[in-house]
């Protein structure tokens, strides 16, 4: 029986997905379970299994294009099978990435920039179609990215193409990226994450009413916490494995926190799964660790360090960066003493952490030298208030000055 192939929904922020290659071609034979295409969303490249066995009898959607959810992108039916019906129906035009390429913006008032040099055999590196992974990678070992034959769509440079040309290379080199030469301007299409998060930040920021609660915490119990755990195992535990459990910890106590606004009612949450924001070249994602006030912080280092690596590389399942109840962007590694962020919704609230500062503080009428860290609860005040953030800050700051009550 023939099957209609739809465009998958890969993540609940999806509305359009990026065919990046065909893995089989109108008329190879397909096995169920076998790799069809390799699909981009918003937040992951994904490959989509085939649905039954058969022949893939028709492609309406080429690599490089775009469709809608739910669309038809393909036909897989036995080889004398009657398809015509199916090619009858309707089928949206796809969009081709074409359409969305970089455009050159001037000003009226500027001079005409003088002809350029003649280009030894290579278009400027802002031209050319590459993944923003294929990008980073590239310029973190100084491949030059014009050297490299692209096997995606239009030839798109992607990631299996420059891995090959990584071997041998001793460590990664950092390089700045996305340089626009002086006196120029170019127009740069949004990437699917990035259209999403200007999408879903707009309508936080003009639906939920926020509102912001700041601490500071005393770190030196942390810091001498952390270093025992790292001294007893070869696994090295981070500050936001610790602030992940302390939070998770908390949301139990707090159940307004831990929750999401539904017009009519709220829904409170008996479990806290906790996002951790994962900084990307286009954007970021939030992968999920599920159930955290049930594990330890050595579980916890452990799953949210394949999740970080899975995230950045844009394996993640969809099953991973969704169901949160609960946020934590973490830039104290930029130096970011202290920010606020944007409330995801469903989500009620995100935690904001900066930075472990050395300064002067005063103790027992003393000053002394101390690590302090400030973080920084954005809530959703249709169902947090004020006193129910701060005490939320209260008990978190609790915990981690005297992190030991997590063991208990």
């Amino acid at each position: 029986m023939a099957t209609t192939i739809q465009m998958p929904k890969l993540s609940d922020t999806m509305t359009e997905g990026l065919i990046l290659k065909w893995v089989k071609n109108e008329g190879d034979k397909v096995k169920q379970g076998e790799i069809l295409v390799e699909i981009e969303s918003d937040k992951a490249d994904m490959e989509l299994e085939a649905y039954d066995s058969g022949v893939l009898r028709k492609v309406f959607v080429p690599a490089g294009g775009k469709a809608p959810i739910g669309a038809p992108i393909a036909i897989i039916a036995e080889p004398d099978e009657d398809i015509s019906a199916l090619l009858a129906q309707p089928v949206q035009k796809p969009k081709d990435l074409k359409s969305e390429a970089p455009v050159a913006s001037s000003a009226p008032s500027a001079p005409a920039p003088a002809a350029p040099p003649p280009a030894p055999a290579s278009l400027p590196e802002g031209r050319l179609k590459a993944s923003p992974l294929a990008r980073k990678l590239a310029e973190a070992n100084r491949i030059e990215l014009r050297t490299v034959k692209g096997s995606g769509p239009e030839g798109r440079i992607i990631k299996r193409d420059i891995e090959p040309l990584v071997s041998g290379r001793s460590a990664f080199i950092p390089a700045p990226a996305g340089v626009v030469p002086s006196g120029e301007t170019k127009d740069v299409p949004l990437s699917p994450i990035r259209k999403t998060i200007a999408k879903r930040m707009t309508e936080s920021k003009t639906t939920v009413p926020h509102f912001y609660v700041t601490v500071e915490i005393d770190m030196a119990n942390a810091i001498s916490f952390r270093d025992q755990l790292n001294t007893a195992s070869q696994t090295k535990i981070s500050f936001t494995d610790i602030l992940v459990k302390a939070a998770a910890l908390t949301l139990m106590r707090h159940p307004n926190v831990n929750a999401t606004y539904l017009g009519e009612s709220m829904r409170q949450y008996g479990d806290a799964h906790v996002a951790v924001a994962v900084a990307m070249d286009d954007g970021l994602v939030t992968p999920v660790l599920r159930n955290c006030e049930r594990k330890g912080i050595y579980q916890l280092n452990t799953e949210l360090r394949d999740l970080v690596e899975r995230a950045r590389n844009r394996r993640l399942k969809p099953e991973e960066y969704s169901g949160a109840t609960f946020t934590i962007s973490n830039l104290g590694m930029f130096g970011v003493e202290d920010f606020v962020a944007i409330v995801n919704p469903p989500e009620g609230s995100i935690l904001a952490v900066g930075a472990i500062i050395e300064k002067p503080v005063v103790k027992e009428g003393q000053i002394v030298i101390g690590n302090t860290m400030k973080v920084t609860l954005s809530s959703d005040h249709r169902i947090i208030d004020g006193a129910v953030a701060a005490r939320f800050l209260q008990d978190l700051k609790r915990l981690m000055e005297n992190p030991v009550l997590m063991l208990l």
